[in-house]
């Protein structure tokens, strides 16, 4: 950013508007993709906001269960324009992936005995698992700096693997570890660097008014109005439907879900995988796999995997609706309590950004959260690997491990992008279904 150039003017609402619906549109990669685009576009070339006020946006929606780039887009959406500069970033974010996902849901599921659609999920398959273990060997390789983050992962990934000790349970245990761990043992729990005073570049950065001060007015104002906009429709849901249909039952799981996602998306899957497959048995392993890579194809955060699976598991069980009746309100329910909250959670805390920096206990407790993630994400790409690479019991599937293998040299030796990937491996699959 040249210290050379004077301070441009406030983004119109308009201006904005259009930037938040391109983003939308081009916010692959994952969250580490997406704060990348946010960050060059919005503090290097726009500068809308300054680097210092970026990260600490940035690690206050870290601290925040839920998807943290789509937080991020509704932070700054509220920093430039308020409440309606929240609410228009944070749905555009989302909105073009939550059709373009409705619209391969169905494919995947009205058009599964084709056999080339069928070839396009075999291929997915070995390409989501070569992802999961990059994505265990990237967060690794970032979280774990000390060997008691290693040993807290370890532990993590034997309560959830040998233990079926609850996400949830190991999530608060690891924010209690690293909370202690950074108050008695710093260097073993580090909470961050610091980053200091506010830097000179933000005089040459878009004047934006003082935010809103923090009062138990305000949030009991927010609370109003975003409680009741997140469980009436739940609540319209099951009074409709009946207490025992797929669709509340949704609601209320991915209410809760919405509750413990720290830490992104690889996060939650266990959770959600350890709960929709295993406790209510919506779906298959296979399908939580086509699903993530479904979600892994479309922009938009990856935690859209939630409305795939609330979209096939409502299919399946759709009660006195039919199917595909069903599995729309199945995702548009499984999507509601899913971003709903993130509203809540954002506007609530958006104006403690500028205090982060004095709350190194926050930053702590995260590093012990991120350092169990890794152990869950381990467990699950190995739940992943053994329902991938064996099916149907006492066969191994041959050609899901040689692609997988291929998957995940292609993007960790080549560097080759995951979509070029996601889209090698389906025309892989379509060619083995067809031959063989």
């Amino acid at each position: 950013m040249s210290t050379l150039l004077p301070s441009p003017p406030p983004p119109t609402f308009r201006e904005a508007l259009r930037f938040w619906w391109k983003l939308g549109w081009i916010s692959f990669g994952g969250p580490a993709g997406q704060i990348a685009v946010m960050h060059r576009e919005i503090v290097e070339r726009r500068r809308w906001l300054s680097e210092d006020h970026f990260i600490h946006a940035l690690n206050f929606c870290m601290m925040l269960p839920g998807p943290e780039a789509q937080q991020l887009a509704t932070y700054l959406g509220w920093r430039l324009h308020g409440t309606r500069g929240g609410i228009a970033a944070g749905a555009l974010f989302v909105i073009p992936s939550i059709f373009i996902l409705l619209g391969l849901s169905w494919l995947y599921m009205a058009g599964g005995k084709i056999v080339w659609v069928a070839g396009i999920f075999d291929g997915l398959i070995p390409a989501v698992l070569a992802i999961v273990v990059s994505a265990v060997k990237r967060i690794g390789s970032k979280a774990l700096k000390t060997s008691s983050l290693w040993a807290l992962a370890l532990l993590s990934f034997v309560a959830i693997f040998f233990g079926g000790i609850s996400y949830i349970v190991i999530i608060l245990t690891a924010a209690a570890i690293g909370w202690l761990g950074g108050k008695y043992f710093p260097r073993q729990f580090p909470a961050g660097k610091g980053h200091g005073e506010t830097h000179a570049e933000e005089m040459f950065c878009v004047k934006l008014p003082p935010a809103p001060r923090a009062s138990l007015a305000r949030a009991l104002r927010i609370a109003a109005i975003c409680l009741p906009l997140w469980w009436l429709p739940i609540l319209a849901m099951g009074m409709r439907l009946g207490w025992q249909s797929v669709p509340f039952q949704e609601g209320l799981f991915f209410s809760k879900a919405a509750l413990v996602t720290m830490g992104g998306a690889y996060a939650v899957l266990p959770y959600v995988s350890q709960m929709a497959v295993g406790h209510y048995g919506w779906l298959s392993q296979p399908q939580m796999m086509a699903g993530l890579g479904l979600a892994e194809t479309t922009p938009g955060p990856l935690i859209m995997v939630l409305q795939f699976v609330g979209f096939v598991a409502a299919w399946q069980h759709p009660g006195s609706l039919s199917p595909l009746a069903a599995a729309l309100l199945g995702a548009g329910i499984t999507t509601w309590a899913t971003f709903l909250p993130c509203f809540l959670f954002v506007f609530l805390g958006a104006p403690h950004v500028e205090g982060l920096r004095q709350r190194p206990a926050l930053a702590s407790a995260l590093t012990g959260i991120t350092a169990a993630v890794v152990g869950v994400i381990l467990n699950l790409a190995i739940g992943f690997g053994w329902h991938a690479l064996r099916p149907t019991a006492g066969v191994f599937d041959g050609f899901v491990a040689v692609v997988a293998i291929g998957a995940w040299l292609a993007m960790e030796r080549f560097k080759i992008g995951v979509i070029p990937t996601l889209a090698a491996c389906a025309v892989l699959g379509v060619v083995w279904k067809l031959c063989f």
